[in-house]
């Protein structure tokens, strides 16, 4: 199994040193890690095998090997391997609400339950936004894939990330002007890097997937 780490993330952090933020910088690190768990766990129950873990400013990332047998294997107009990713982006932020619910009925400290929520609370609406790579755009994609098969998916996948990371753009932005946190901003704009950066993945993964239609 590989291990990367995206250098970025030290940007990252030197800018919440600096607006003095980086104590929830690595509570929101934290359990940003107990969210990959969650991935990582769900994977293993459906017997997938981790390929490579990446450290990214936004968390961790977990890619698992693909399985011969769960392409072969077809449903609707993809595969059974949608399903086991489908299934598997849902275990992160399910992971969060559960922490949610349980740091609701423990008796703990007001200020610390508070704070554990508004971590798991951000971590689980963040990933669940339909912009691909986050978990959100991973379970619509699978969806996609079943409903409409990979060539159509892409178009859609790849104009709803954008929609979706335009108007996070624009809340995040207001966001920024009233809390006068420009953390944010950076935080916004790695999303929009990541988010191009599978589109442009997504356009040559089409291109493959029209010749290999042509063909067969």
């Amino acid at each position: 199994m590989k291990i990367r780490i995206d250098l970025k993330i030290f940007l990252i952090i030197l800018i919440f040193l600096l607006t003095k933020q980086i104590q929830i910088y690595m509570i929101i690190m934290l359990f940003a890690l107990i969210h990959e768990i969650g991935h990582l766990l769900a994977g293993i129950i459906l017997k997938q095998k981790p390929e490579k873990v990446e450290i990214i400013p936004v968390g961790i990332s977990i890619t698992f090997k693909t399985k011969l047998e769960d392409i072969n294997k077809k449903i609707g107009k993809s595969n059974l391997l949608e399903i086991k990713k489908i299934l598997i982006a849902l275990a992160g932020p399910i992971t969060n609400i559960i922490i949610i619910i349980i740091t609701l009925k423990i008796p703990i400290n007001i200020i610390q339950k508070a704070i554990i929520t508004y971590a798991n609370l951000i971590i689980a609406i963040f990933n669940l936004l339909p912009i691909y790579p986050l978990d959100g755009g991973r379970i619509l994609k699978g969806i996609l894939n079943i409903i409409a098969g990979k060539i159509k998916t892409i178009k859609y996948i790849n104009t709803i990330s954008i929609i979706s990371t335009i108007i996070t753009t624009i809340i995040l932005s207001i966001a920024t002007w009233y809390n006068k946190n420009i953390a944010i901003i950076f935080i916004c704009i790695y999303l929009w890097i990541i988010m191009i950066k599978e589109i442009q993945k997504n356009k040559q993964k089409q291109r493959i997937y029209k010749i290999l239609e042509k063909n067969y």
